[in-house]
């Protein structure tokens, strides 16, 4: 038997080999070169790709550059002016570990033309392939330039692991507006030069505050209806803007975080955020936020991933705690709010369509041929034009007060199909969902009665006995007495309900166990991030009981002593499941409904 020989590798096949880690895709390249150019005090970065990134990646920045005798180190393995390397915890910039530039000259066509601040001249460097040309002189204002060519022409294998040309595109774009929104200060443009072509496919001028930046990024929308975040706690600082419940989105793709103004993807980061928003949206709605976790350097290892987008913090406890705490603490003080694109989705499926051929002059009657036909049409009731048709509130309200249209949610004016409340307000109407609206006020009355004393309970007159078979033990063992819910077993596989909430009124005990089954068997396929959450899961079920029932007429007082408690409610602007339980439409949108704006 011949035993194998250990033999070191050549420079050319480490640097591949590295950038196999690094360089993922055309966006990992991208992500490394605009890094060098923000660690360099650029202003303005432009990134210009083809193809996806495959034949073209070029990085144009105004940072202080990199002076022409260092131009063939800066290619070497390891080297970088970023660190010393005596403390690897103490990082304050992007890249500090000096392999970008030489993996990327070890898979492509590299070239560097830079000009060092204060020098008289340019230099320019090439690399292919892992094989360097000498530096020569250059002709460059200032700033640096890179352009990578041909990517993975080396390693012709990892081009079948690239998507498609759209796929690779938005990856970068993804990627340069995760650093756009690190640095709101600095000026960035993507364009794509395919064929020929000089399309900008983002653009984000240089933003005084990181609110510009965001709506810039995200869009209008986010920023209208994002709340501002900041809260500190052990050193730590969370700071950034999170979207409201109903602002939610069906994937996790906005979701952007940050650690000292890294971005990073990290599973800690994201589950705190989802655990954040447990009791507002439902378990297939995700939130929208852009969050940014300052601390000490030394509190957090950055270099635990090759691309540097995963972290590891000295106490994670704190850092989740934080995010929980923080963004909980502000989506109460967001108390009724909901987002405004309930509203304009609700006025895009008003809106009738276009007709698909136009009106003509001759198609439309006279004035004098309208006027005849409105007078024919008027109904034959005396005082009719002069009354108003909206329902009058029954009852009148003191000098001393409110007016009910000055509120947030105005007066209630009827009541549509026993659920819908139509209140009208100082410069629109707000249309509620009923049902949902007190679903959530049932649902924080219950938690905020068990944190105090606990739920009150009522005693049943005839205890109710049913068979819940293997989940008898696990109800039993819950101890849901706290709940407002006494349960006793009652032979094998069988429990009896002897006690419910009081304030549920007269439920229905056994579709409320059975709704606290089908919970404990959701949750064993959830992330359980601690009992709290569980019971908090287990008191939206219950709240689901004690709700005003679709199909129920509400006097007047009743629903605006319902617009009244919504108003004083944390997070009732969405129901137990993040749906909005109001929409609020504007006067002037109500009558561009109907043409008159």
């Amino acid at each position: 038997m011949i035993l194998p020989r250990i033999r070191q590798l050549d420079e050319g096949a480490v640097n591949r080999i590295a950038a196999g880690e690094v360089v993922e895709r055309p966006a990992s390249a991208v992500k490394e070169l605009v890094e060098n150019a923000l660690d360099a005090q650029s202003t303005r970065v432009q990134v210009d790709i083809s193809d996806g990134g495959r034949t073209l990646i070029r990085v144009t920045d105004d940072g202080h550059g990199i002076a022409a005798a260092d131009l063939p180190l800066a290619l070497s393995r390891h080297a970088t002016s970023k660190i010393d390397g005596s403390d690897l915890l103490n990082v304050h910039s992007f890249g500090f570990r000096g392999e970008a530039l030489p993996s990327l000259g070890a898979v492509g066509r590299l070239t560097i033309t830079s000009r060092a601040t204060g020098s008289d001249g340019a230099a320019m460097i090439h690399v292919s392939g892992g094989r360097i040309d000498p530096p020569k002189p250059a002709a460059l204002r200032a700033g640096t330039v890179v352009e990578l060519r041909d990517l993975f022409h080396a390693t012709p294998a990892r081009l079948k692991f690239l998507k498609t040309e759209r796929s690779e595109t938005m990856a970068v774009t993804d990627t340069i507006k995760r650093l756009a929104m690190a640095e709101p200060g600095v000026s960035f443009i993507l364009r794509d030069t395919s064929d020929g072509g000089d399309r900008v496919v983002f653009r984000a001028d240089a933003a005084a505050t990181l609110a510009d930046r965001l709506a810039t990024v995200l869009g209008r929308d986010f920023a209208a209806n994002a709340l501002a975040i900041d809260a500190e706690r052990d050193g730590v600082r969370l700071t950034g803007h999170a979207g409201l419940p109903t602002y939610s989105r069906g994937n996790a793709v906005h979701q952007y975080l940050f650690v000292n103004g890294r971005p990073v993807r990290d599973k800690m980061l994201t589950g705190a955020l989802r655990g954040a928003y447990m009791d507002v949206l439902s378990k297939d709605r995700h939130p929208v936020a852009v969050l940014f976790v300052t601390c000490d350097p030394t509190m957090v290892d950055c270099n635990v991933h090759p691309a540097k987008t995963e972290v590891r913090f000295r106490d994670a406890g704190i850092v989740r705690g934080l995010i929980v705490s923080g963004l909980r603490h502000a989506l109460a003080g967001a108390g009724h709010r909901a987002s405004t694109t309930v509203a304009k989705a609700t006025l895009g499926a008003m809106t009738p369509e276009r007709p698909a051929s136009p009106v003509y002059q001759m198609d439309r009657p006279s004035l004098g041929a309208r006027a005849a036909s409105y007078a024919a049409q008027r109904p034959e009731m005396p005082g009719f034009a002069e009354r108003s048709a909206r329902m009058e509130h029954p009852v009148q309200e003191r000098a001393s007060e409110t007016p009910a249209e000055s509120m947030p949610l105005g007066a209630a004016r009827a009541q549509m199909h026993e659920n819908w409340i139509l209140a009208q307000t100082e410069t629109g109407m707000i249309i509620v969902d009923a049902h949902a609206a007190h679903e959530r006020l049932v649902y924080e009355k219950l938690k905020a009665q068990m944190r105090d004393h606990g739920i009150r309970a009522q005693a049943l007159l005839i205890p109710e006995v049913m068979e819940v078979g293997s989940m008898a033990e696990r109800l039993l063992d819950l101890d849901l007495s706290k709940l407002g819910l006494v349960l006793e077993g009652f032979g094998p596989g069988t429990v009896a309900v002897r006690e419910t909430p009081a304030i549920l009124g007269n439920c229905s005990a056994k579709a409320l166990v059975q709704d606290l089954i089908e919970e404990l068997e959701d949750d064993d396929d959830a992330d359980p991030l601690s009992l709290q959450s569980r019971l908090d899961a287990i008191l939206s079920r219950m709240a689901c009981h004690g709700s005003v029932r679709t199909g129920r007429r509400m006097t007047a007082p009743e629903m605006n002593a319902l617009l009244r408690e919504m108003e004083a409610t944390p997070h009732s602007g969405q129901c137990n499941h993040g749906r909005p339980t109001y929409v609020e439409l504007q006067l002037s949108d109500i009558e561009r409904l109907f043409g008159r704006s």
